[in-house]
């Protein structure tokens, strides 16, 4: 699967997901997030794939709403881009940045290290 199918179905699976979801978490937040990840990740000449799938799946398994388990998140990113046949490295690459967003609410610093994850985190906090 190239990466254009592997975004369209992370689109999809992510819109299903939370179209509806009352908490502000929602496809909107997610659509927002996505577009202005992406205009930043180009303007650093950031990793767009890594930054496109990131965005999309940074909230799905948040862990304010997965009963405080802090590896949900990175855990359902690593298990639905496995099951699409995403590369291995892209798939370490966006779950290190949902776990590293994790904990920015949850009272404990955890920078972050890569651009990709620089670019959507300043994405998330202007949402």
């Amino acid at each position: 699967m190239n990466e254009r199918d592997i975004i369209q179905k992370t689109t999809d699976h992510v819109r299903g997901l939370l179209s509806g979801e009352g908490s502000g978490h929602d496809w909107f937040h997610i659509e927002r997030v996505r577009n202005v990840a992406l205009t930043i990740a180009r303007e650093e000449s950031a990793d767009l794939f890594v930054v496109e799938l990131a965005a999309h799946l940074h909230d799905v398994a948040d862990w304010k709403f997965a009963g405080g388990d802090h590896d949900a998140g990175p855990r359902a990113a690593r298990e639905w881009l496995a099951a699409l046949n995403a590369p291995a490295s892209t798939i370490d690459h966006v779950a290190n940045i949902i776990a590293s967003l994790s904990f920015k609410g949850a009272g404990v610093e955890t920078p972050m290290t890569t651009i990709e994850g620089q670019c959507v985190q300043d994405a998330d906090r202007l949402d």
